[in-house]
């Protein structure tokens, strides 16, 4: 019983000792992993996971190497802002894998990285020729930066000079799609982002049939006014 006492103890105390410790390294760590990123994530989780099944030692023994992981951590972070030949040897560098829309053979043996490796990032960013590739870079964190050549990029509104449509309906914010209605229940604070209220709100969804806010599902408006739907399903359940 004292064991388990311990291990549960343990394992709290490593669980706010590690988070706090992440916290104190930085968002980096999160952003993206590097190799050394990597080393410093699997030597803290073997830490914390010792300092758990090790009851018979104290926690003190696990959590001071721990503590010092994350001041070296923070340590070559800080030296890898100062000094980039440090930089490229910590993290690595970017690597030209395509360069106006021929393949750089050596830089993908360079970085043991196959044909079909780069065919599928490539797909990833849905790029479906390689010849459409002006430049391709491999980043050090292992993500493909591409860009298409002028001729292949997407036309916007702006290349064709087309102004932005005026709102449909009284909303003024810009943004992502803002979510009104969520199970029937109006999100209030919503509303209030767009400048509108629950009286607004009730006669705009009576102009697509439905009588009800209870009756609605999921509602929503973007920043061009345009709202969608979603009614509940009210056929009974098999």
């Amino acid at each position: 019983m004292e064991d388990l006492t311990s291990i549960l103890l343990r394992t709290l105390l490593s669980y706010f000792f590690l988070l706090v410790l992440l916290r104190l390294m930085g968002k980096r760590e999160l952003g993206k992993l590097s190799v050394f990123d990597v080393v410093i994530s699997i030597m803290l989780a073997e830490m914390a996971v010792l300092s758990i099944e090790e009851v018979g030692k104290p926690a003190i023994q696990f959590y001071i190497p721990m503590f010092l992981i994350g001041l070296l951590e923070v340590g070559m972070a800080y030296i890898s802002l100062k000094s980039k030949k440090i930089r490229d040897l910590v993290d690595g560098s970017a690597d030209l894998v395509i360069e106006n829309g021929e393949i750089r053979e050596h830089a993908l043996k360079r970085n043991r990285l196959s044909l079909d490796d780069l065919l599928v990032h490539l797909r990833q960013k849905n790029v479906k020729n390689v010849s459409d590739v002006e430049f391709a870079i491999l980043e050090p964190t292992g993500k493909m930066s591409v860009f298409l050549k002028k001729d292949k990029e997407p036309v916007t509104r702006g290349d064709m000079n087309i102004k932005p449509e005026p709102p449909i309906s009284a909303v003024t914010y810009k943004g992502l799609p803002i979510p009104l209605i969520l199970d029937g229940k109006v999100r209030d604070e919503a509303l209030r982002k767009i400048g509108q209220n629950e009286l607004w709100l009730k006669r705009e969804i009576r102009k697509y049939g439905i009588k009800e806010i209870k009756d609605v599902s999921f509602c929503s408006i973007d920043d061009r006014g345009i709202m969608y739907l979603d009614k509940k399903d009210n056929r009974p359940q098999k």
